[in-house]
């Protein structure tokens, strides 16, 4: 399998612009081999603007960037693109789009088999696993299935928080949201990523990356913490 993921957990980390905390691993993600990257804006509903941010951090990271709203065919622009990047926001508003505009299947092909390289951002990074089930977003729209691009055989949580011993809030915390996800059968594991964090695929190959750590959830375990550099190759196995 050819693919190449940069799955990111938050565009924007507490005291710093957006994408800064991860433009280094962006560019030698992308490296010289791409000129032009392939914004999706569906996140979030001011598209013009979102792209207008993203196009000023990749601009200072040394790319052109495109966004496929300003495409008069998105299939087009997925077929053609050199690299995808998928931007944060409403996960089920972006995943009714991608299926709006018919691309989820363009995506995993260009991804799956030409190897087209892939960036998301905490829904861009949801959007890319089994479906979009752990997702923390409210459903403000809803799209015509929850199952997602399938880049990877499992589910990812991003903006993972761990449970405050000192809060006073009651309700469910996201270890047990995760929990009860896992309740029933066939549901995949969840890689729980935390603010900061990032996985890098390489074909068959999964590194975690960034400042902070991660946790696996798999149903019928124990949650296991996983720190940066880890190997979590095994994961795409499942």
């Amino acid at each position: 399998m050819m693919r190449r993921l940069l799955l990111i957990s938050n565009s924007t980390l507490y005291g710093s612009g957006y994408l800064e905390h991860c433009k280094d691993r962006i560019k030698e993600f992308l490296a010289d081999k791409v000129k032009t990257v392939l914004f999706v804006p569906y996140a979030l509903h001011n598209r013009d603007e979102y792209a207008s941010i993203a196009r000023k951090a990749y601009e200072d990271m040394g790319y052109n960037l495109e966004s496929i709203h300003e495409k008069s065919s998105a299939v087009n622009a997925v077929r053609n693109a050199e690299a995808l990047f998928i931007g944060g926001g409403n996960t089920f508003r972006l995943l009714k789009t991608l299926y709006d505009e018919n691309i989820v299947d363009e995506i995993r092909r260009r991804v799956l088999e030409d190897g087209m390289p892939y960036i998301g951002s905490s829904a861009g990074t949801n959007v890319s696993t089994v479906s979009i089930n752990t997702t923390n977003d409210m459903p403000i729209v809803y799209p015509p299935s929850f199952n997602a691009l399938g880049l990877v055989p499992f589910n990812i949580n991003p903006h993972y928080q761990d449970p405050d011993p000192s809060s006073k809030h009651m309700g469910e915390t996201r270890e047990q949201r995760i929990k009860q996800y896992h309740e029933y059968e066939d549901s995949p594991a969840v890689l729980g990523i935390r603010e900061g964090c990032i996985l890098h695929v390489e074909g068959d190959k999964a590194i975690l990356k960034g400042v902070t750590n991660a946790r696996l959830f798999e149903r019928g375990k124990e949650p296991v913490e996983y720190v940066t550099g880890s190997d979590m190759s095994f994961l795409l196995k499942s």
